[in-house]
């Protein structure tokens, strides 16, 4: 399951991520708190499931 979780985070990291280099000049705090939880969560994932 936890599988399957990295998979759809790192899709949404990515959407996001194409959305930032898309529009630059817009104010995305907010993706870019997602994007910081995100990459949090895909990085620990591995030291939990180890």
């Amino acid at each position: 399951m936890s599988g399957l979780n990295t998979e759809i985070w790192e899709k949404e990291l990515r959407l996001l991520l194409d959305q930032l280099q898309a529009h630059p000049s817009r104010d995305a705090t907010v993706e870019r708190q997602r994007i910081a939880v995100l990459k949090n969560l895909i990085a620990t994932r591995g030291k939990i499931d180890a």
